[in-house]
């Protein structure tokens, strides 16, 4: 016998629908639930729910897995995988290498089976942890991810849910623990029947759609929708880490927010599965709130991304001012990312046209709470060609900035490909059947981007399949002429955090930074390490006395009684006198 419930408060009437069977009343319970058992239900068979008199079947919005897609029917999914991680107890973000990937593009077939095959490769390089961008179902056959309707679904076309399970599985069996990045902040324009159901959204929209109903009347089931289905990765999958998309958009004006209530309840599970879990925001707020202990009036969560730092990269290595970056690309910003992790901490954004952000008390507030990176799927995907770094400025640039990203003191993240400077762009992409869907889209797009001044010829049709076709990674690249330059640069520095363990100490009150903003040089003192960068375009002596150099970006340097001389453009690794 199989028990089906639903929480529906909208319609009068709910119907079980099974093929080849008359619907079946379902029994109203309290509050909104309505339940039913069936013996004509078995693992792998279809089923869906009719609403009063409509007759269109509609898919269990707890629903596992969606074979005929988010419209179609869901399938009853109820049997046990052969789990083998049972010693694996979990990974810290102390010393963690994050590793960003898409499952559609991180290898040609495009799965997570295709993508099990080269996690061996991601456990030689030296990463830690494997965060995947989201996996729930969305209409379509490909997507970035971030359009899901569906939060409880594995999307078919990855593998399913025993496709990400096994993938969990080869995971920990390498010792490789995994992030799944998850979206609760809105839903996707193509296949939500929540609203049908019942209140799950509410008045007001964010940048990407209609607000979740995490404050308004019957708003409680929402958020366990929420909550249980953040449990449901942890537990039932044995993800080790969720990464909560866009944590500024979740309006919830409630005694207990949200993200305090979630981060509550997966303490308790990491107490019950005796399991190491991790919450990472994403928040643009620039705010402590989110890694502050819940007993000060936090949220509780283990981490947060931080785009200050990324920004403070990203303009000084490309020169790009526009935008978001245009207060950064200086040397006294980067020192203070480096010693106060934001850079707006209260201070005015050009950008916003306010003052924006909160200060880090850096006693108390490790670095490796924040993740930083030179590139995500963000950074790349919303440029208006999908560029990465390595198609806009430098080879020296880009080794420059491995070095920073690798020892720094926060936790850093790789975005797939960029340990080799891959020649493949990423841009938007997305796959909706529906016409109106496609053109809106595109159109959108090109309006984005106008709007912030890019040439809107680059512009990528999102709907082209050629856009998702030509984001695959060609991996037989990696070891080809400078990709292969690089490669060897990320295995070295990767290799040397491990040798060096002040390479990755997070303690921000331990950090020091020199610099001459007019001859563009910058020093990072690590414990007995010593972090220099020339980004002048003319050899350098920087005023250091160092004993030694244990790595450099480029040959030529020389190290003489009181200074340190660096080559153009380029970085070093040396050990202080």
């Amino acid at each position: 016998m199989t028990e089906l419930t639903l929480w529906a408060p909208t319609p009068n009437r709910v119907r079980l629908w099974l093929p080849d069977s008359d619907p079946r009343p379902m029994t109203r319970l309290n509050d909104g639930w309505w339940a039913i058992t069936t013996d004509q239900l078995q693992d792998g068979g279809d089923y869906g729910f009719l609403l009063d008199d409509d007759a269109t079947v509609l898919p269990d919005p707890r629903s596992r897995r969606q074979p005929a897609g988010v419209h179609g029917p869901s399938r009853h999914y109820d049997h046990p995988f052969p789990w083998t991680d049972h010693d694996w107890s979990g990974a810290g973000l102390p010393g963690a290498v994050i590793y960003e990937l898409h499952i559609g593009t991180f290898t040609p077939p495009g799965t997570l089976a295709a993508a099990e095959q080269r996690l061996p490769y991601l456990a030689e390089l030296g990463v830690t942890h494997v965060e995947v961008l989201p996996v729930n179902d969305f209409n379509g056959q490909w997507n970035w991810g971030y359009d899901g309707v569906l939060w409880y679904a594995v999307h078919e076309a990855y593998g399913g849910p025993d496709g990400l399970k096994s993938f969990v599985n080869e995971c920990h069996r390498l010792g490789l623990a995994v992030v799944l990045d998850v979206v609760y902040n809105h839903l996707g324009p193509s296949g939500n029947y929540l609203p049908r159901f019942g209140p799950y959204l509410t008045s007001g929209r964010n940048t990407w759609g209609d607000l979740i109903n995490l404050d308004g009347e019957d708003a409680g089931p929402v958020r366990a929708y929420i909550i249980e289905n953040a449990l449901m990765w942890l537990d039932e999958f044995h993800v080790d880490g969720l990464r909560l998309d866009a944590v500024h958009a979740l309006k919830d004006s409630s005694p207990t927010h949200i993200l305090a209530e979630l981060s509550e309840r997966v303490d308790a599970l990491a107490d019950t599965v005796g399991r190491e879990l991790t919450l990472i925001a994403e928040s643009d707020l620039n705010d402590p709130v989110m890694i502050t202990p819940r007993a000060q009036g936090g949220y509780g969560l283990d981490a947060q991304w931080n785009d200050d730092v990324h920004h403070c990269w990203h303009a000084l290595l490309t020169g790009e001012r526009q935008g978001y970056y245009a207060d950064f690309g200086t040397l006294p910003g980067l020192a203070k990312v480096y010693q106060r992790a934001f850079f707006h901490d209260g201070t005015y954004s050009s950008f916003r046209k306010a003052k924006h952000g909160k200060p880090v008390d850096p006693q108390a507030t490790p670095g490796y709470r924040f993740v930083v990176c030179l590139q995500n799927h963000d950074q790349v995907g919303n440029r208006a060609a999908g560029d990465r770094v390595s198609h806009i400025t430098s080879l020296a640039s880009v080794k420059i900035g491995a070095v920073l990203l690798l020892t720094s003191p926060f936790t850093p993240m790789i975005w797939m490909g960029e340990e080799w400077a891959a020649g493949t762009r990423w841009p938007f992409f997305t796959s909706h059947p529906e016409p109106e869907l496609a053109k809106a889209t595109a159109q959108g797009r090109i309006a984005e981007f106008a709007e912030h001044g890019w040439d809107v010829s680059q512009v990528i049709d999102p709907q082209d399949p050629l856009a998702f076709e030509r984001a695959k990674l060609d991996w037989g690249e990696r070891s080809r002429g400078d990709h292969g330059i690089v490669g060897e640069l990320y295995r070295r520095l990767l290799a040397l955090r491990g040798e060096h363990p002040e390479l990755a100490d997070g303690r921000l009150d331990q950090i020091r930074v020199d610099y001459d903003e007019d001859a563009q040089w910058l020093a990072v003192y690590r414990g007995s390490l010593i972090i220099a960068v020339n980004l002048a375009d003319h050899s350098a002596g920087l005023p250091i006395a160092v004993s030694g150099v244990i790595l450099a970006t480029e040959g030529g340097v020389r190290v003489e009684p009181s200074s340190l001389v660096l080559p153009p453009r380029s970085a070093a690794i040396a050990t202080g006198k």
